[in-house]
């Protein structure tokens, strides 16, 4: 078994990778074999039957990328990993210390790591535990957490965001976390409600496209940093089998890669999204090379449990 098991991981290392090559081609991304396959047979302990997703996203700064993202084993630290091997630098801020922080406080159920193609290692999820919700007034107490999640508390609670959190994203290269709310509110969000929230926290005027989505969202997750008091993104979640059939008009890039993906799974599942930022909204898709089943969800965000983060 002992000897079986690093062909197994081998053999599905290899696979993803030429899966990820060929994703690649048909948007136009660089492709580096060597660089993808080193974070491959670093985190891929668990590789054979991970949960497994890529993502693409429009604008003009995110066109040339492709991410990947995918779980690893539960008794691993990713983020040590990640500076013992260069894949992230050294650094005394306060990204560098939140991993162990959160770790340290809550039960965790299990990470996850995110690459691009291009970009390299960017983010480390953590997962945690659907019956064990954490209250984001605690995680906001974290000495590590960026200040703006405490001056938010109000506002979560009067747009009715919901006061528990299931999943975080840590990314290492912006120096930002995404929290995705454990208990999103049901039956999607309003249009006047969005307005609210954006104008709230200096955000672009929705588009009819981001109101259409929000009716429709089963997952809310916001974006902070340190050097912002205040939100930066926010991020409405739609689940589906087609995206073509959302009442939006796909990128391009986006459409092809559906296409892309259909072809190889017709019965795959997608997770499309709209996040604000203070000079309009960009769009991402979310697709699924391998759904494990038993695997938690770490690619989800919370309805009651765990759903996809975008």
């Amino acid at each position: 078994m002992s000897e079986a098991a690093p062909i197994t991981r081998q053999y599905a290392a290899q696979a993803l990778s030429s899966a990820i090559e060929e994703a690649a081609g048909l948007l136009e991304v660089r492709y580096e074999r060597e660089d993808v396959l080193r974070i491959l047979d670093l985190y891929g302990g668990d590789l054979p039957e991970a949960l497994i997703a890529f993502r693409v996203s429009t604008g003009a700064s995110r066109a040339g990328e492709l991410d990947c993202r995918f779980t690893v084993p539960q008794d691993s630290d990713p983020y040590r990993l990640a500076l013992e091997n260069g894949l992230l630098e050294t650094t005394d801020h306060p990204v560098s210390r939140l991993l162990s922080e959160v770790h340290d406080t809550c039960p965790v159920d299990g990470y996850g790591i995110d690459f691009g193609v291009v970009g390299g290692f960017k983010k480390i999820w953590v997962v945690l535990p659907r019956t064990a919700l954490q209250d984001v007034a605690k995680l906001a107490e974290l000495p590590s957490m960026p200040p703006a999640l405490g001056r938010s508390l109000d506002f979560f609670d009067r747009h009715g965001l919901g006061d528990t959190v299931g999943l975080l994203g840590i990314d290492y290269r912006n120096r930002t976390v995404n929290i995705y709310f454990g208990e999103p509110p049901a039956g999607g969000i309003a249009p006047e409600s969005v307005r609210a929230m954006l104008r709230e926290v200096d955000q672009a005027e929705p588009s009819e496209q981001m109101l259409r989505l929000g009716r429709e969202a089963f997952g809310v997750y916001v974006t902070l940093d340190w050097d912002s008091p205040a939100i930066t993104r926010i991020c409405f979640a739609v689940a589906t089998t087609d995206p073509a059939s959302l009442p939006v008009e796909l990128d391009e890039r986006i459409r092809l890669f559906v296409q892309h993906v259909q072809r190889a799974d017709p019965h795959t599942r997608f997770v499309y999204a709209v996040a604000s930022q203070p000079d309009g909204e960009y769009y991402k898709l979310q697709s699924y090379y391998r759904w494990g089943a038993g695997v938690p969800e770490i690619m989800q965000l919370p309805e009651g449990s765990l759903a996809d983060p975008v």
